[in-house]
């Protein structure tokens, strides 16, 4: 049966979570005998500032927008995360979201952890506790990447660089592809949002992308024709 949106039940969620893929079925109902679910709907707030508890959440299922509101009251995208993502309120992991918040980018189930279960279930595990690490890096990365874009890249260049990563062209913790691979799934206001632009504008540059065989448009979604030529097109200089 499946639990109603907004529930925490203690559920057998970590299976196929990839920081634990090579735990045996003993550690991994270990693990699962203590975490807890949290199922919940597309644009469902998450995470907020005001919440100030330590706690961790691993993506289970579906895809989750990490946000930080400007000082003239504009919200940005720092991350799109997905399935085996972590994020959350973790000074154990170096993790800081006094200033930012995350809600549901579509439907999620999430697996959510106390300070006590990080240290007992996770770190306790040296190749748990590498794998955490090395994936919080790299999210530290691709946000320093997204903030750097907003600074020095034109709006097509933003709209052409997010469309690729999206595709499958970045790592696999922000993408929102289809079984191929080549279907982003997301609307126009979805896309604009993340870019950091208007709709209007994500509409023109995504007409333009369609006229030179870049992507097919599709109700709700961005088919991808060419990644290659996305990236470069992301990458050239103004």
């Amino acid at each position: 049966m499946t639990p109603e949106p907004g529930t925490r039940q203690p559920v057998f969620c970590l299976n196929e979570v990839e920081i634990l893929r090579d735990l045996d079925q003993q550690e991994m109902e270990s693990i699962a005998a203590r975490a807890a679910m949290r199922v919940l709907e597309r644009g469902s707030l998450v995470w907020s500032p005001i919440d100030g508890r330590e706690v961790l959440y691993i993506v289970k299922s579906g895809r989750v927008r990490l946000l930080r509101s400007t000082a003239d009251g504009r919200t940005m995208t720092l991350a799109v995360l997905g399935p085996g993502a972590l994020f959350g309120q973790m000074r154990l992991l170096g993790q800081d979201m006094r200033t930012s918040s995350a809600e549901a980018f579509e439907d999620v189930v999430l697996c959510q952890m106390t300070e006590a279960d990080v240290r007992s279930l996770l770190l306790a595990d040296p190749r748990i506790a590498a794998r955490i690490t090395e994936g919080l890096g790299r999210r530290l990365a691709e946000v320093e990447q997204r903030l750097a874009d907003a600074l020095l890249k034109s709006a097509p260049q933003r709209v052409a660089a997010t469309v690729a990563t999206l595709a499958g062209a970045g790592p696999s913790s922000s993408r929102l592809t289809g079984p191929r691979g080549q279907e982003v799934r997301l609307t126009h206001a979805q896309l604009a949002d993340l870019v950091g632009t208007t709709r209007e504008t994500t509409t023109k540059v995504l007409g333009d992308l369609q006229s030179r065989g870049l992507v097919a448009l599709r109700r709700g979604k961005v088919v991808v024709l060419d990644v290659e030529r996305l990236q470069l097109l992301s990458e050239e200089p103004l």
